[in-house]
Formats: C-alpha cells, sequence, structure tokens
C-alpha cells in the first residue's frame, strides 16, 4: 500500500518560516513542527529570514521577539510589507515586561516562552492555518496555502 498524496491543505505542503537566534529553541521547535508534517524553513535571525521570505513561498512565519540587529516586531513590519496577509506567530520570553500583544507587535498571535509553549504553538499554527482567510485588499496576495483553501471551498 502506497503512502496517500498530500492534498493542498495537509500539512506536508505547507510551508512555514522559522525564526529563532537561539539554536536550541530554533531545532526543538522545527523538530515538534516537522513531527506534525510541516515543511520548516529555519533562519538563525532576522536578515536571514528576510532574504528566505524573499525568494520564496510561505503560508506562516514565526518568529522569535529578542534578536540582534532587528527584533520580530521589526521582522513583521518588513514582512508584512511584501505579504500583509501572512499568518505571523510571535515567541517571547519577555510578553509581560514588554507590554507585547497582537496590537502591538502586528502578530496575528503571541505567545509566551514558558512550560505551555509547545501546546500553544501547536494549537495557534493549526489555527492560523485552517482560518477563513481575511477579506483582502485589491491587489493583495494571499499565503499559498489560504487562497488554495479558500478556492477550495468556495467549490
Amino acid at each position: 500500500m502506497s503512502a496517500p498524496t498530500p492534498s493542498k491543505s495537509s500539512p506536508a505542503s505547507i510551508r512555514i518560516l522559522l525564526v529563532d537566534d537561539n539554536q536550541h529553541g530554533l531545532v526543538a521547535r522545527k523538530t515538534v513542527l516537522e513531527e506534525l508534517g510541516y515543511l520548516i524553513t529555519p533562519a538563525s535571525g532576522a536578515q536571514e529570514a528576510l532574504e528566505h521570505f524573499s525568494s520564496g513561498a510561505y503560508d506562516l512565519v514565526i518568529t522569535d521577539y529578542k534578536m540582534p540587529k532587528m527584533n520580530g516586531k521589526e521582522l513583521i513590519e518588513r514582512m508584512r510589507k511584501q505579504t500583509p496577509t501572512i499568518p505571523v506567530i510571535l515567541l517571547s520570553g519577555f510578553i509581560d515586561a514588554l507590554g507585547l500583544d497582537e496590537k502591538s507587535t502586528g502578530a496575528d498571535v503571541v505567545i509566551q516562552k514558558s512550560a505551555n509553549e509547545v501546546a500553544h504553538l501547536v494549537r495557534s499554527v493549526k489555527r492560523l492555518l485552517t482560518r477563513k482567510p481575511p477579506k483582502k485588499p485589491a491587489g493583495v496576495e494571499q499565503p499559498p496555502a489560504i487562497a488554495a483553501r479558500a478556492r477550495k471551498q468556495s467549490v
């Protein structure tokens, strides 16, 4: 019996850009998400993330907040200029201390780094990738997986 071919909405067709300057955190989150079947592109900093983002199509971005040279909020602002509807999850151990939330960062979800982080991350990834696409302004591209699901649902 052969393995099923992934459909456009299966995890194996979903591309996630994962950004963290901490190698241990990057590897741990990458491993968890790959075990769920997602295609993960790791980036060890904001500049590397922007290079990947400019040269590929991603369905979701997960980024750390505190990184050298450019923080997660600045990275989100730059990515949103290129793809305004890209879903973004921001991770930080400093949410309360810095007053980080969805409104102040531009992220769709802000997650506190903690013992419960993995459960929150997995739940948020699934929710963002299966939500109905927002009504997009004219001329704005939607992430590929979300656009494909919208087309499939309207048939």
